[in-house]
């Protein structure tokens, strides 16, 4: 078997190209073509396209890339703190219904194993995992073994994840420059490996067994997402040493994924002030030779935290323009606790306006149809089709019939806002009528 990427490379069209390309309205061989240059992914394990198991979800394959609409990504999980397998099923039909073109569960509390299942079991979008968190579950992180790392992936690989953060940028050298900043490494994944190399004086061994991982990956046809282990976590320690040392091993890694067969895309900062957005995505491009980019946000303040979804999400439109192909939302419980279904849904709609901002802006073929539809439909006073076209378009006809007379079912040609004789809109139809 082969991966979506050598065969992009042989000259061959997969089914799953096919489907992307319909659903980008993109033909066919240039999906392709983004493939084979390493620009472009299709997050689809072999298993998950053939449905985990009897009665589960199959996956409907999607695109990243620069030449295709900006995607976004929905994290949920169980913590030790707080762990149910229905409300995480929850969070993944309310994400999927939202907006999210792919979800990752990132638990770390209950049954892990079951909880992946269970999730793969419903997906119809891509699933990713950080596999060093089920990992550590059993054992310390000082106890990881080679072996441990290569079961785990396995397993995962096995039951369908269709991609992984694997942290193999973050090298001992690395870890000086982090301790000079203010806030150290903010990463989970980058922390834990951080401190096994530390303890065992060694290299990180994600980074030493990266030919095994890419072996073991390309078999299931798993991405990579090269995890960004020391994104920044505040301002002050954005575009540093450290960011930018491992920024430049994941380039090196970027090379030795497609030199495996493996599809690759890189993880991006987390808070790095608007000013440095463009640079940082730039910068990436370069050195990661084109695989998309993958962004937490970026957070573009510190002093909001509970509306982190906005201070994100201005990050998130600004890195998509800019050269973002994926982003990864941040809901308002960031920083604060572990996301509810609602904190989800919130996190969705939030990047969703980022996502298709961006869109519009990069002037990508039809991305702004749906928008002249709207300002059609708000000139006629059509609101059953403004409603229609809205994205949560339950949420606006709720808002919009809140303040309206009681007695009256039909919408009318007005809103609550201005009323009907000052209603700038209908006026302006008035005049065009009287003008013709």
């Amino acid at each position: 078997m082969t991966t979506q990427y050598q065969r992009a490379k042989a000259g061959e069209i997969s089914p799953e190209m096919h489907r992307t390309a319909q659903r980008e309205h993109l033909p066919a061989e240039t999906v392709r073509e983004e493939i084979a240059a390493g620009r472009l992914v299709i997050p689809a394990n072999r298993k998950h396209l053939a449905g985990v198991s009897d009665g589960a979800a199959r996956l409907d394959p999607c695109a990243i890339g620069r030449a295709v609409t900006t995607k976004i990504n929905a994290n949920i999980g169980a913590s030790p703190v707080r762990s149910c397998m229905e409300e995480e099923l929850l969070k993944l039909r309310w994400a999927v219904q939202y907006g999210a073109d792919a979800v990752m569960d990132l638990s770390t509390g209950g049954d892990l194993d079951a909880t992946r299942e269970h999730l793969l079991a419903g997906a119809t979008v891509p699933i990713g995992t950080v596999p060093i968190y089920s990992m550590i579950v059993e054992k310390p992180i000082e106890d990881l073994t080679r072996e441990d790392i290569l079961a785990t992936l396995r397993k995962q690989a096995e039951q369908g994840v269709d991609f992984f953060t694997i942290h193999a940028g973050i090298l001992r050298k690395h870890i000086p420059l982090a301790m000079k900043r203010r806030l150290g490494i903010c990463s989970r994944g980058g922390s834990l490996l951080a401190k096994w190399m530390t303890h065992h004086r060694a290299e990180n061994p994600m980074y030493e067994m990266f030919d095994e991982i890419s072996a073991l990956m390309r078999e299931y046809d798993v991405a990579y997402s090269l995890g960004d282990g020391l994104r920044p976590g505040c301002l002050a320690d954005a575009s540093d040493a450290a960011q930018f040392g491992e920024l430049e091993t994941l380039g090196e890694l970027v090379q030795r994924a497609r030199d495996a067969g493996v599809q690759v895309m890189v993880e991006g900062p987390g808070h790095v002030p608007y000013d440095q957005i463009e640079m940082n995505m730039k910068r990436q491009e370069e050195l990661c030779d084109g695989a998309p980019f993958y962004v937490l946000g970026p957070v573009v303040t510190d002093v909001f935290p509970g509306y982190d979804h906005i201070t994100s999400a201005i990050g998130a439109t600004a890195a998509a323009f800019h050269g973002a192909s994926f982003l990864c939302y941040v809901t308002p419980t960031e920083h604060l606790a572990l996301p509810r279904p609602e904190d989800v849904r919130t996190g969705c709609v939030a990047y969703k306006i980022a996502a298709h901002a961006a869109d519009v802006a990069r002037g990508l073929p039809g991305a702004r149809d749906w928008d002249d539809q709207m300002a059609s439909a708000r000139a006629k006073f059509d609101w059953e089709k403004q409603f229609q076209l809205a994205f949560d378009g339950q949420a606006a006809r709720e808002i919009h019939q809140r303040d309206r007379d009681a007695t009256s079912d039909a919408p009318g040609d007005y809103c609550s806002m201005c009323g009907r004789d000052w209603c700038a809109v209908r006026i302006s139809k008035q005049l065009a009528e009287e003008s013709n």
